[in-house]
């Protein structure tokens, strides 16, 4: 298995996830109905963060605490929901890559669902 080398591969992982994560009994309101994420924008958008977050380049410029905070106004999201969030992420990397970036992706995954947890109420 390789590892996460490039924005493609970063694409892929997106889709891949975002694939389980609408059909989610737990999660998947939150991306259907209370987002209503259009994937054909939010891949290109969610690339770009995490191409940032691993290989420090991409154009991601939004603030996605306040993304959340909002998102938790209409829906309230509770610890169930950012572990589910994370083992479907960490699941999907797991499957698909193995190496030094796909154990990054996954502790920023982790980084990144600890603090949404703290900042977003």
């Amino acid at each position: 298995m390789k590892d996460i080398t490039s924005r493609e591969d970063i694409e892929f992982l997106m889709q891949a996830f975002y694939k389980d994560a609408f059909i989610n009994p737990e999660i998947g309101i939150f991306f259907t109905k209370i987002a209503k994420i259009n994937l054909e924008e939010h891949i290109p958008a969610i690339t770009d963060f995490w191409e940032q977050q691993l290989f420090r380049k991409g154009g991601y410029k939004k603030n996605v605490i306040q993304i959340h905070k909002n998102l938790n106004h209409k829906k309230e999201m509770h610890k169930i929901h950012f572990d589910t969030w994370l083992s479907l992420f960490q699941n999907t990397v797991d499957t698909n890559f193995k190496g030094e970036k796909a154990e990054l992706i996954k502790t920023r995954a982790l980084s990144i669902a600890t603090v949404m947890q703290l900042k977003i109420k």
